[in-house]
């Protein structure tokens, strides 16, 4: 299978590296033709609101709206799970999301990057052994609609994991921490949807 990697802005490369690894075909997808020769899309950390303005200059937004209402798997992390959201709740003027996930995240909610942090999260979906997470100016999911299932939470509760259908979502990066089972997880996604554009 193929695997687009947005590559816009961002620790695209990591998710690439990664994903090969696990036997995928990678392709970096900056432009709206890209999207037909993948089978899905990880959507890296970053700034959001540096890709939503790339991916608005570039002609690739609507686009990418467009294939991820018509079923394309897609894995956002960090930044990716900001442009996945429905609602962004503290976004800059004008900046808009892909969608598709019914939640509503808050951007940077955990502080500056001097305030980012690791931690342990039991996340069931992908095993027992716990996962290592790291946070770096992390959104957070402050409300989880109907259409969506919380995966994991931090400490004091709040969700920082989600999916829904073709869609996965977390605040944290997997890919800096050698943590490969959520991108296992969604290459299942993937072989099991075999979406083509």
């Amino acid at each position: 299978m193929t695997i687009g990697v947005l590559a816009l802005q961002g620790d695209f490369r990591e998710h690439a590296a990664v994903l090969r690894a696990l036997g995928a075909d990678v392709s970096f997808v900056r432009r709206p033709e890209e999207l037909a020769v993948i089978d899905g899309l990880v959507i890296p950390g970053g700034e959001s609101t540096v890709m939503d303005k790339l991916s608005r200059a570039y002609g690739l937004a609507d686009p990418l709206k467009a294939a991820v209402h018509a079923g394309l798997p897609v894995y956002g992390t960090c930044a990716g799970l900001i442009m996945l959201a429905d609602t962004i709740l503290d976004g800059i003027d004008g900046q808009q999301g892909i969608g598709g996930l019914d939640i509503a995240v808050r951007r940077n909610a955990f502080g500056s990057q001097t305030a980012s942090f690791e931690t342990d999260l039991h996340i069931p979906v992908i095993g027992d052994t716990p996962v290592h997470a790291v946070f770096i100016r992390a959104p957070i999911v402050e409300t989880v609609g109907p259409a969506a299932t919380a995966l994991a939470s931090v400490a004091d509760g709040r969700c920082v994991a989600v999916e829904q259908g073709n869609l996965l979502g977390t605040s944290f990066h997997p890919e800096m921490t050698g943590e490969y089972r959520f991108h296992e997880y969604f290459l299942a996604k993937v072989a099991a949807t075999r979406f083509r554009a």
